[in-house]
């Protein structure tokens, strides 16, 4: 069974979207990747860091999910990493409210020894001298390594950015941020670009638009399902990078167009996260539906033509 080794936060959030709010629940890049990951048949492990506040029966989800949390340090005395965003009418936008980095402002991360071989290696979204020290203390070279980030590590860290990104072999980013750190408006351009820079793989996900995957000259697209509603899209970008890491270390697979499955795996596991707020439709899924969305993702995509 492959190894799949997530780096990210575990945090508290507090969401208001059209649809309501929530006070504290659990949050966290981490959470998300490893929950969606959970659904593949891999030995999974988090690294990351909370405080003592943070409650036991949240670890112990993680845990009734088959996620390793060895690499999840508890600070005695801290407070866990706490967002607070508001979501505009469109669901695409949103506003911070609320940063407090705690715990997360001195994270060493330390990989436990279980997981310093792990063939896939998912770098969430945090400060990138973090995800590189996480590759710092691997022993051997992973059959692929991913990195996720935003628009705030362009903004703050980039040059630490860069240098990161010449050590992986995928980066997932959104469309905005894609054209921010390549500075091209066209995405095919874009990625072009951001393939100078290491990465041999560039996704850029586009929310309810779908997902793009840019490799050389080839390129893929999978659209997102429509939905009926969308409550909450807060997690739905780690949880679509957590089935496409899951997915890949359980086919063990890195081709192009074995990621073009990947792809749609990520896409159909995110299209349940949004569904409700925070981690609670994804605690909750089964496999069984799953698959059944995946049907949907099948006869969304497939058509015969005559040329």
């Amino acid at each position: 069974m492959s190894k799949l080794l997530i780096v990210g936060t575990v945090a508290f959030d507090a969401i208001e979207t059209p649809f309501g709010k929530t006070d504290k629940i659990l949050g966290g890049a981490g959470t998300f990747i490893g929950l969606s990951a959970s659904f593949f048949n891999v030995k999974s492990a988090i690294v990351s860091v909370v405080g003592e506040d943070f409650p036991q029966e949240y670890l112990d989800l993680l845990t009734n999910k088959n996620i390793n949390i060895d690499g999840i340090e508890v600070v005695p005395g801290g407070k866990t990493f706490f967002w607070s965003g508001r979501y505009h009418n469109d669901m695409n936008s949103r506003d911070t409210l609320a940063t407090e980095l705690n715990v997360l402002a001195d994270f060493k991360p330390v990989v436990p020894s279980e997981f310093q071989d792990a063939e896939i290696v998912m770098l969430g979204n945090l400060h990138p001298l973090v995800q590189s020290s996480v590759l710092d203390q691997l022993t051997a070279k992973p059959k692929l390594v991913v990195l996720d980030t935003m628009n705030f590590w362009m903004d703050c860290a980039l040059p630490e950015l860069l240098d990161v990104m010449k050590r992986v072999d995928v980066i997932t980013i959104n469309d905005e941020e894609a054209r921010q750190l390549s500075g091209e408006y066209s995405l095919v351009k874009a990625a072009a670009k951001i393939h100078t820079m290491g990465p041999k793989y560039v996704v850029i996900k586009k929310g309810e638009h779908g997902a793009l995957l840019f490799h050389n000259k080839d390129v893929f697209f999978a659209p997102a399902l429509p939905l009926e509603e969308v409550f909450d899209p807060t997690g739905a970008g780690d949880t679509f990078a957590g089935g496409f890491s899951g997915y890949i270390a359980q086919s063990g697979d890195t081709s192009f167009e074995n990621m073009k499955n990947a792809i749609i795996h990520g896409s159909n596991l995110a299209s349940f996260c949004v569904e409700k707020f925070g981690t609670e439709r994804m605690v909750a899924l089964d496999k069984e539906q799953v698959l059944n969305r995946l049907q949907q993702f099948k006869a969304l995509t497939q058509f015969e033509i005559t040329l």
